[in-house]
Parts: C-alpha cells; structure tokens; sequence
C-alpha cells in the first residue's frame, strides 16, 4: 500500500467531517490589527496575551546586542551538553529561577518537548501518573512516553482523583499529578490549592503545565501559584512556555536543583537537541523585565476579559466558565464552528474554530483570546459581529 493509498480516504473523511486543518498566512507582525491569508482582520486567536510579541524594547534589544557583542551569534551551533549553552541563556536561567523562587529552571526549544520530557524521564515503570481529562496533547503525549501507568481522571474531579492517589499508595506507587494550570481549550483553572493538600498528603508530586497562567496571572506574573496564593514545595514541577504572554517562543521547566540535574542527565528530549538561539535566549531577558513590571497590562487584560464576558452574556451566548484570557463560545457542530469562524473572517475578525480531537465529540468551539492590546473598541467591534452572525 502506498503512502497516497493510506492517507487519501482519511484526508477526504477528514474533510466531510468539516475537520480538516489549514496553515493560515499572515502577512504582517502579530498584533491586534493583522493581515492573514490576505484579510485585513483584528486578531482575537493569538496567545500574546501582554501584547509583547511586537514590543519595541524586545526589538531594540535585540538591535544593541547585536551590535554590542561580538559572542552573540544567531544560531546556538550544537546541544546545550556539547557548546550550545551559551551566557546568555545562563543568565536567563538564573533571572527566571530567582522570579519564581525556585531553586533552579531548565530551557527548552518548546513547552512540548518540556512536558515530553519531565514525564519520560522522572517516571518510572512502578510509578502512577494522574492526568486531568482535558490536559494539553504534549502532557498526554509525554505521559504516554513514560513506562509508568497512565491514568486519567473526570475534569477538575478531585474526588476522583483522589481515589487514584490512595490506589497508588495502596500499591506502594509513586504517583504524579500532572495537569494544565490554566486549560488552553477551555480556560479555566486547575484548583492548585486542593492539588497541592492532595499530592502532600499522598506523598505525590505535582506537575503543573502552566502555559498559559505565566505572566498573566498574579501580581508579578508567576502564574498559577501566585494567583492562589501557594508555593511550589520541592515535589512541584512547574513547567512556563515563553511564546505566550512573554511573547517569545520556548520554555522552562522550573523546580528544585535535583530535579533539574535529572532531566539535564537523563532528559532525552534536552540532551540531544540543539539549544534555542542567542538571539532568543536575549529576547526573553528583555521581556522577562516587561513580565516583572507588567501590572498594569496585566490589569488592562482583566478589564478585557470582563468587558467580553459581560457583553458576550448579554448576546446569549453560550461561554465556558472561564476568567482568564481564553473564551471560548460553545458551539457543539464542527459545521457550525467553522460557518461562525468563515462568517467574522469575512466581517473582518479573525476567531479560531477549534473541533475535535483537539477537544471532544459535540463540543466545537470559537476559541476567543484576548489580549492587553485590544482596546474596548475593538471588543464592542467583535460583539457586534457576532451578534450579527448568531442572528442570521
């Protein structure tokens, strides 16, 4: 059979089923006001949520050290274990270590090969990994890579969860809870105060995916913990990608000093690849300093968020309880999710349909993020779309 013979169907069934996935073109950098597949849009589906991926001061700090050292080459030129471990992603591991308050974090080229990686490498073929329902793809991937047993449990269900832990401790199993901090289809939070008493009590170490609480959440934007007031003991493994609200790209693994050693000696996916450029590594100390001193975007994107909600209610339209950037509009039929998004791309905003498998059977969703630079206008602009289209 050839290659052709055995995609083709699937392609076209993929098709009818109205799942099929296209690489949209953009045309201008990312902001609100963007050019994508040749449609002037207001963007409301990109993850810059504090509005830094085209931030001047990233810009001209990519500009001066250029020009001022003569070490910063673009490309990082081998693995981080060989030459590819540069200052400045030193320094950076260090400035990102001393913000959260841990004792040490670890780069990685991208959030999914830092979730691959902490779970293949710390678990064990004894141990238990417990995993929330809706946790990201590269959490169920990483968890699959694992030789420890794969369990998941009911979204958010901590009785259920711990009945799990007490069967792992009945076995004599180390168990893992790994969840998102903030869920990237549905945005709404892990209840990180109830996890943390759970994984203490049951001896249990807490893996936290928080792609999408970092830099938004809490006074300083450290995320999930900070928001709920907690500390990361030195069982939690925290886990930050650096192309959302950092604006970026990449990510960190952040805990304690032997676990980061682990996964620097036994961590497949950080030995053999090569290092995120320089380049990259300098513009995340910058934004890193946009993050720390950040409040005021960071109130700005709460003052979105409720203006949204508030109007979005008001049309009867069906949102998932979430209070963080992402809002998702239940819509149940892919059919449906994609005339909607077809229909405000022709109106001149551009809103992600999401379908399965990205998210289960009948649950078909516009996909709203929103950012501290959309400004009200914008929103009451996008309001006005939909209510247009939910009434035609």
């Amino acid at each position: 059979m050839s290659i052709k013979e055995r995609f083709q169907p699937l392609l076209a069934q993929r098709e009818t089923d109205h799942l099929y996935r296209r690489r949209p073109l953009v045309f201008s950098a990312q902001q609100p006001l963007m050019q994508i597949n040749g449609i002037e849009c207001i963007n409301f589906s990109s993850n810059d949520y504090l509005g830094l991926a085209n931030h001047p001061q990233i810009k001209q700090a990519l500009i001066q050290g250029l020009q001022s050292q003569d070490s910063l080459s673009y490309g990082s030129g081998a693995a981080h274990l060989v030459t590819g471990h540069h200052l400045n992603h030193h320094l950076l591991e260090d400035e990102l270590a001393d913000w959260l308050g841990v004792e040490r974090t670890l780069l990685f080229s991208t959030g999914y090969m830092a979730n691959l990686a902490v779970q293949q490498t710390l678990m064990q073929a004894s141990d238990t990994i417990l995993a929330d329902k809706l946790n990201h793809a590269s959490l169920i991937d990483g968890a699959k890579l694992s030789d420890a047993e794969f369990k998941r449990y009911p979204h958010l269900d901590m009785l259920a969860l711990e009945r799990r832990l007490q069967q792992a401790q009945a076995k004599n199993s180390q168990a893992m809870i790994v969840t998102d901090g903030v869920f990237s289809m549905d945005g709404d939070m892990a209840p990180l105060n109830t996890l943390q008493k759970l994984a203490q009590k049951y001896q249990a170490w807490l893996f936290v995916d928080d792609a999408h609480g970092i830099g938004t959440l809490g006074n300083y934007g450290k995320g999930c913990f900070e928001h709920f007031g907690l500390e990361p003991d030195e069982n939690t493994i925290i886990v930050g990608t650096l192309g959302k609200a950092f604006g970026t790209s990449g990510a960190f693994v952040a805990g304690s000093q032997v676990m980061v050693e682990a996964l620097i000696q036994f961590g497949r996916p950080y030995i053999y690849t090569t290092a995120m450029p320089q380049l990259n590594a300098l513009a995340i100390r910058e934004a890193l300093k946009l993050v720390q001193n950040g409040q005021a975007s960071r109130e700005t994107l709460q003052r979105n968020i409720r203006h949204f909600k508030e109007g979005a209610l008001n049309l009867g339209l069906e949102l998932w309880p979430s209070d963080t950037a992402i809002q998702p509009i239940l819509l149940g039929k892919s059919e449906t999710a994609m005339k909607w998004s077809e229909a405000l791309k022709q109106a001149g905003f551009w809103v992600t349909a999401i379908r399965p498998p990205t998210v289960p059977k009948n649950h078909a969703r516009l996909r709203v993020t929103l950012s501290a630079s959309h400004t009200a206008e914008q929103i009451d602009q996008l309001l006005q779309a939909l209510s247009i289209v939910k009434n035609s």
